[in-house]
């Protein structure tokens, strides 16, 4: 680590805490590895997303206030998962008090993938992956954060996941038909509209087995947790891992 180097907080969403702890220490691993001072706040809770989708943001004040004064004091906020940031950044609730720390936070925190290549400007990982690995882009992530170019949209094709993967020894990036499409996870919406969520998970799974995908990762365990309970369901061959977990394991 560098004398200089960053002092990185890092940002666990609720549900990667609870089901799938291996993302969060994965993550911490990586950001070390290249070169980052990193603590894990214990005082963090939820950021509130949940609720606010639910219609309820004006009760997720408090627990805005509570992450604005917990967090604003790091020179960065990472965390493994695009929907969380997005979150934090534009749709969290403006705290009374404390609008010039929020503003300044909001641009201190970034998904994964977004800090590796935009503020550590990594461009190329050197490591070991020797799988045919599929890429789901999630909705926020992708449209919310811009961390990949939409095919609605006509621009130059980017993908700063893809940026830090294709460049593994070994890795075969599989190419699908619908690279941009969304899983029917949603949060709430795979609740109240199941059907829909499950048929939208179904045909997002079909083009990664029509292609031969064998890892299936991406930047948010909520969407990749959607998918792997059809999956499992279904008894289809399939694996799941977060990038941070193929990113950690590659260059370990």
């Amino acid at each position: 680590m560098k004398p200089d180097s960053p002092h990185i907080a890092l940002f666990i969403p609720c549900y990667v805490d609870q089901f799938y702890p291996k993302v969060g220490i994965a993550s911490l691993e990586l950001l070390e590895k290249l070169g980052c001072k990193v603590t894990y706040p214990q005082g963090q809770t939820c950021c509130g997303q949940p609720l606010a989708n639910a219609g309820y943001e004006r009760d997720t004040v408090g627990t805005t206030r509570h992450f604005i004064e917990l967090f604003r004091e790091f020179d960065y906020v990472v965390a493994p998962s695009g929907s969380c940031v997005l979150h934090v950044k534009e749709h969290s609730p403006s705290v009374p008090g404390l609008e010039k720390e929020q503003a300044e936070l909001h641009h201190k925190v970034f998904e994964l993938t977004e800090f590796i290549t935009d503020i550590l400007q990594v461009e190329k990982l050197d490591g070991k992956f020797p799988h045919r690995v599929g890429f789901h882009a999630s909705c926020h992530g992708q449209r919310g954060l811009r961390l990949a170019s939409s095919s609605e949209l006509n621009q130059t094709p980017f993908n700063k996941a893809r940026k830090l993967l294709e460049n593994l020894e070994g890795l075969e990036w599989v190419e699908l038909s619908r690279t941009d499409e969304c899983c029917g996870f949603g949060g709430t919406f795979a609740v109240t509209e199941e059907a829909l969520s499950i048929r939208m998970g179904k045909d997002r799974l079909e083009d990664h087995l029509s292609h031969k995908t064998e890892i299936l990762t991406g930047g948010d365990m909520s969407c990749i947790m959607h998918l792997q309970g059809i999956a499992t369901r279904n008894n289809q061959n399939l694996k799941f891992l977060h990038i941070a977990e193929i990113l950690n394991q590659a260059i370990s």
